[in-house]
């Protein structure tokens, strides 16, 4: 609720900078609870009987019942309105920045966010996560451990067990490496680096040290050790925190088009491969189509997943899910949907290429179609996300 506000927030400030009227700035979704106006220099709470009068001049700040978001309200939304004051009215450049207002919000939000968080504490969750190497030391809260191990898996074999901490690794002959193991990646990047080779981990059992023998598996195959692997390690950062904020968040943003980018490639690739008539080609499309869904999540996976899995390692781990969301949000509003702020500002730009006037009827048409087939995706992904609870 408090990203999507943000997100409201940053398109009601670019139509104010642009000589764009706000009608009503909303927090939460109608029906409405309380409402205020300001007059005469001052903010005056509106009387009940007062809302259904026309908003006239001056904003309306409400707050409603429904926590699902908040809402942004413009004097003529539609590009073909040409009232003084109207978003219709106002040229395409003022356009663009009122329509990406809200995905600037998100990023910014983002990127302070990220920035505190290099200050007091990045968690490691990117292979190859930005950080100014001359300024950033490394904490380690959790040390790695390890978790589930898999039946009949390297790790099961060479008997590795549930609560392990991994502190070195090595690799004895040509290949030979010594390895301190301080974070997650540290042990997936020596394991990858080592694929089929026998390798040592020194490991704390019970407050005594110990060596374990683990034959790994070939590379390609689906796991090398076979075993769940955690641990918190932060990145602290001090003169350099908004460098890695601002670097932090494009990096997010990069790997989010590029999962969006893999996503639509799986779902479609599976689905061509379903109507092919042989079996196996059959089996990999679904297995492409699982995939593409295992990869989504909406407000129900988030609330039932996510938030509880990242607010039990901490405030930190928290903030950077907050983070990643807002960025996800940021980015899902650039998809040229005719819905989203992305998909609105494609269409006004294509009939302005065209030199075609975009009427009201033809723009509620596109947008309110695109709409109906985002609302069926989310009930989708909602039902994918309840399947996964239970």
């Amino acid at each position: 609720m408090f990203l999507v506000t943000a997100h409201e927030f940053g398109h009601f400030i670019a139509a104010r900078r642009n000589g764009v009227e706000v009608e009503e700035f909303g927090i939460c979704f109608p029906p409405r609870a309380m409402a205020w106006r300001k007059v005469n220099g001052k903010w005056r709470r509106l009387k009940k009987k007062e809302w259904k009068k026309p908003p006239g001049k001056g904003t309306i700040i409400s707050l409603n019942w429904l926590p699902i978001g908040g809402f942004c309200q413009m004097k003529g939304e539609s590009d073909a309105d040409t009232e003084v004051g109207s978003f219709g009215a106002s040229n395409f450049w003022q356009k663009t920045k009122i329509l990406f207002g809200g995905v600037a919000m998100n990023w910014l939000v983002a990127f302070v966010l990220l920035t505190i968080l290099a200050w007091i504490g990045m968690p490691h969750f990117l292979e190859g996560q930005f950080k100014m190497e001359n300024d950033t030391r490394v904490l380690v809260e959790t040390p790695v451990t390890i978790g589930e191990v898999m039946t009949d898996s390297p790790a099961n074999r060479a008997g590795l067990r549930n609560g392990d901490i991994v502190r070195k690794a090595r690799v004895m002959g040509e290949n030979a490496e010594r390895a301190n193991i301080a974070t997650t990646q540290d042990l997936l990047d020596f394991n990858n680096r080592h694929a089929g080779n026998v390798v040592y981990f020194t490991c704390e059992r019970d407050g005594k040290e110990t060596v374990v023998e683990v034959k790994l598996n070939e590379a390609g195959a689906e796991y090398l050790l076979g075993a769940g692997i955690s641990g918190n390690v932060y990145y602290r950062s001090s003169w350099s925190a908004p460098i890695v904020g601002f670097m932090t968040t494009a990096q997010i943003t990069g790997e989010t088009f590029k999962g969006v980018g893999m996503l639509l490639y799986n779902l479609v690739s599976g689905v061509v491969q379903q109507v092919n008539p042989n079996q196996e080609v059959r089996e990999n499309g679904a297995a492409a189509i699982k995939s593409a869904g295992d990869s989504v999540s909406g407000p129900v996976g988030i609330i039932g997943v996510l938030f509880p899995a990242f607010a039990a390692s901490g405030l930190n781990n928290l903030a950077f899910l907050v983070a990643l969301i807002s960025i996800s949000l940021a980015c899902m509003n650039v998809l040229p949907i005719p819905a989203l702020d992305g998909g609105r500002w494609l269409l006004i730009a294509i009939y302005r290429l065209r030199k075609k006037k975009l009427t009201k009827e033809t723009e509620e048409k596109i947008v309110g179609r695109a709409f109906m087939v985002i609302l069926a995706l989310a009930a989708i992904v909602t039902v994918i996300d309840i399947m996964r609870l239970f």
